[in-house]
């Protein structure tokens, strides 16, 4: 299938939709204190997100059961809203998506519950420079395998490892599109396969593992860890590529 090259208009429906995206999560995250259950924050993000006229894309997306992913610590993505208190000194990965006249949005965050440890915040901004470093050295005519190997060897230069078996996408009419984009390179060779060209939209979405990058699906069907059982942290931002840069779209202003 090939990868979507976005129209202007078209990509500015994209930023309403990921625009909203952002505004929910920078207002859940101002909510964040212990005691608050997840189910909780699902609901003030679905009630926040409708009270803008917009739909929280992720409710019965394949069959998942809430509009905001709530992973807690060891919980890397799709946690599912529970009746958990947060406690003072977790993690939570909030990750979201909303759907506006058709269009799509998605970001995720980390954040700390009151005071965490050092060695969690260095998780936490593990995964968010990770977001941002990358995009800074997006260009148009790279290839989205060079972009894999780019997020892979800052991971590591941290002292981290990627999560294997999930990426960043494509996003547009769908919520998931081509391309797939891997927090690590597959194969030897990076400078292969499609090229990032302007027009195209995708997410790209760091998701940090302490010491093995295996993944396990919880009995919940939905909830991955780490096989090591660590901590983990995940960060993602919808870019664009405009005038050969890749510009956020997922960002509020």
């Amino acid at each position: 299938m090939a990868i979507a090259i976005r129209k202007p208009q078209e990509i500015e429906k994209l930023s309403i939709s990921n625009n909203m995206v952002a505004q929910t999560l920078n207002y859940l995250s101002k909510q964040i204190r212990p005691g608050l259950t997840l189910k909780e924050i699902n609901a003030m993000g679905e009630d926040f997100i409708l009270s803008k006229g917009c739909r929280p894309a992720f409710k019965g997306l394949y069959g998942f059961p809430a509009g905001v992913c709530t992973s807690v610590n060891e919980v890397i993505i799709h946690g599912i809203p529970t009746n958990y208190a947060l406690k003072e000194g977790d993690i939570i990965g909030m990750d979201i998506g909303v759907e506006k006249d058709g269009w799509y949005g998605d970001a995720a965050i980390t954040v700390g519950v009151g005071h965490i440890s050092q060695e969690n915040q260095q998780l936490i901004d593990c995964s968010k420079n990770t977001l941002y470093h990358a995009i800074e050295n997006i260009h148009e005519g790279m290839r989205f395998k060079e972009l894999s190997y780019i997020l892979q060897e800052y991971i590591r230069a941290c002292g981290y490892v990627p999560l294997r078996s999930f990426c960043g996408h494509g996003i547009g009419r769908k919520p998931h599109e081509e391309p797939e984009i891997p927090n690590y390179l597959e194969g030897d060779n990076p400078r292969q396969g499609p090229k990032i060209k302007n027009g195209m939209v995708f997410c790209i979405e760091p998701m940090i593992c302490q010491q093995s990058g295996t993944a396990k699906i919880l009995d919940d069907k939905w909830s991955v860890v780490s096989e090591d059982g660590f901590y983990g942290s995940h960060y993602e931002h919808t870019v664009a590529i405009i005038d050969k840069k890749a510009v956020i779209l997922s960002i509020d202003n």
